[in-house]
């Protein structure tokens, strides 16, 4: 029944941006997994102003944070039957599409920093992977940055040997689920939305997320140990329905391109910032020990997940890994 509600709403839909035009603004749904506090939900308002500005109005942008349109599961399959236009789903959300090559960049230790991800997204890596979604009936429009990783569960996690036997969400990266192998723990995936109570009931042990999402979502009241590991990175790719995309009038889409540019530099230059902000605000709340990796422990971390890099070449393939490998001047074996 869902399958087909979602279908009737795509024939529908098809019509929409010329149906739009005679009777009103343009509706453009924006459905994402988390809070508007965080670095992607005040990228999304961002754009919402933005657009509603540049259009004059006739674009109006209604914006669904915390998954409360579509679950995180079900989004991509309501974008592509045109029953919400623009989602930012976080980059591994793809290979159930049959597009794998974007976990490339859940690697851990890959990127250095904030900079030279932006970098990367913005050169060949981020044309390229935005390709592989044209077949799919989907546009890529934008990556935006939400910063690096920080793993918690109910006891210090400092050494490799500290994950063996947890049960770690995941949000669907087999290379995440890889590296988490490697420690010795256990990765399960799980929504976004579900996380918090997977946590408190114990249903999973523990969980990677940046600090942003730890602080706005209040993972940290239900963990008592994180550690600020930066092991590996979160990126969203901010993705549009092409059928209703292509169809918009060009002086619309123009604009609306414009507020998206703008949306991004905002987003991905406020996002470091925002997640210091809430590290520190997770200190402050003291309810959950911050533990740092000294140079040792970085070191043997690395060394557990670096077999990743050779077990990747199966899942994603040696032209993204080529690729990156040139990009960021990493070693991928």
């Amino acid at each position: 029944m869902r399958k087909l509600l979602l279908a009737v709403a795509a024939a529908t839909f098809a019509l929409a941006p010329a149906i739009a035009q005679a009777q009103g603004p343009i509706v453009i749904k924006f459905s994402h997994v988390v809070a508007n506090d965080t670095p992607k939900g005040k990228g999304a308002l961002k754009f919402k102003e933005l657009a509603e500005k540049y259009t004059d109005g006739k674009v109006k942008i209604e914006v669904y944070p915390n998954s409360s349109l579509y679950k995180d599961k079900e989004e991509i399959e309501a974008l592509q039957l045109g029953s919400v236009q623009m989602l930012a789903p976080s980059t591994a959300k793809f290979a159930p599409l049959g597009i794998k090559e974007f976990e490339a960049l859940d690697l851990p230790w890959l990127f250095k920093d904030d900079e030279t991800y932006a970098n990367a997204m913005k050169g060949t890596v981020g044309k390229w992977l935005f390709q592989k979604l044209e077949a799919k009936g989907i546009t890529g429009l934008a990556y935006w940055d939400n910063g690096f990783h920080m793993v918690s569960s109910n006891r210090s996690l400092m050494k490799p040997e500290d994950f063996k036997g947890l049960k770690f969400r995941i949000s669907g990266s087999k290379i995440a689920d890889q590296y988490f192998r490697l420690m010795g723990s256990i990765p399960q995936i799980m929504a976004f939305s579900e996380v918090y109570q997977a946590l408190q009931t114990g249903v999973v042990d523990g969980c990677e997320n940046t600090a942003s999402n730890y602080w706005t979502q209040k993972f940290y009241e239900v963990q008592k140990d994180i550690t600020v590991s930066y092991h590996a990175h979160l990126q969203y790719a901010v993705i549009v329905n092409s059928k209703f995309w292509s169809g918009l009038p060009p002086d619309i889409r123009a604009q609306l391109e414009k507020a998206m540019n703008e949306a991004t530099d905002y987003t991905n230059s406020i996002a470091r910032q925002e997640n210091e902000d809430a590290l520190a605000e997770i200190k402050k709340a003291g309810k959950t020990t911050l533990h740092y990796l000294t140079d040792a422990d970085r070191k043997a971390w690395q060394e557990a997940m670096q077999p990743t890099y050779k077990w990747a070449k199966g899942r994603v393939g040696q032209e993204v890994l080529d690729l990156v490998a040139k990009e960021l001047d990493v070693k991928m074996n």
